[in-house]
């Protein structure tokens, strides 16, 4: 299936074309106009959008807001609309791409769509975003969030090579749970810690995310092991080098284990909430 978005323009093409040849990213040139509009909308979403939209919608909470905090809201509001795109996104090419659903391990693992790219187009750009803004102010989202980003980058910018694209647009579906994860966030800094909302909105963060990352992320990445296996045992004309293997397998191994601590985090995080409230409620009967 072709890239639905419009034809790269070639002025963009011939200039990311020398840097595409030097990395051995084939693809890069013909996804640079997603990568690039993407990061520049982010960044913009993130410095002009969230904070003039933000101040209307809560007048009372997010000019009081520290420093720190109101950095780490106009993150989420980022994060809330590329979750939102993405995921629709990744769910229609998985959808619509018949030649992508067709593909055989070989084709998994070397095999390129336009469609899928632009998906991995899309998701660069904001992990590129997601990369700058962690760096800047590292002291608010802490290390984590910034080899998160790194990884999340590293395993999105390979899929150029082409290299396991396939699976690339499959585990875009983490971010499934990312929407719930910033009501939840949103709340607390409302007031509403405890609400019957945010018990039904944290249940659903659960669930999202345990299946969209450790279920069905746990499933693509064993078979995406599987393809890669099979690639360097039956290498034939095209070898997997050892280097982008291991690095992709590493990538892909640290998102997950942070997926798994994430999830004990949250788990922690939501019965705290509800535990104080009930602990309070109990002392006002007595």
């Amino acid at each position: 299936m072709r890239d639905p978005f419009f034809t790269p323009p070639d002025f963009l093409v011939n200039a990311a074309t020398p840097i595409a040849k030097s990395l051995a990213l084939k693809t890069l040139p013909y996804h640079a106009h997603e990568i690039l509009p993407a990061f520049c909308l982010y960044d913009f979403i993130n410095r002009v959008v969230s904070p003039y939209v933000s101040a209307r919608l809560a007048p009372k909470t997010y000019p009081q807001l520290s420093r720190k905090t109101k950095i780490n809201w106009n993150v989420h509001f980022v994060s809330m609309v590329q979750s939102c795109f993405i995921n629709a996104l990744a769910l229609w090419v998985i959808y619509a791409d018949k030649e992508r659903r067709n593909m055989d391990w070989k084709e998994r693992v070397w095999g390129y769509t336009g469609a899928g790219g632009m998906v991995q187009g899309f998701a660069a750009g904001y992990f590129a975003w997601d990369l700058l803004a962690s760096a800047e102010d590292v002291d608010v989202h802490g290390w984590g969030a910034l080899f998160h980003a790194a990884s999340a980058l590293a395993v999105s910018v390979m899929g150029f090579r082409p290299f396991v694209n396939y699976y690339g647009v499959n585990l875009i579906l983490y971010e499934l749970s990312t929407p719930f994860l910033n009501i939840q966030w949103w709340l607390d800094k409302l007031g509403m810690t405890g609400s019957t909302l945010q018990l039904v909105n944290g249940i659903a963060l659960l669930t999202t995310f345990a299946g969209s990352r450790l279920v069905w992320g746990t499933y693509q990445n064993y078979s995406m092991y599987k393809d890669i296996w099979n690639a360097v045992q039956n290498p034939g004309e095209l070898p997997v080098p050892s280097w982008l293997a291991l690095a992709y397998l590493a990538s892909t191994t640290l998102l997950s284990g942070l997926n798994f601590y994430w999830f004990g985090k949250m788990i922690q995080a939501v019965a705290k909430r509800f535990e104080g409230l009930k602990e309070g409620d109990d002392r006002k009967k007595k």
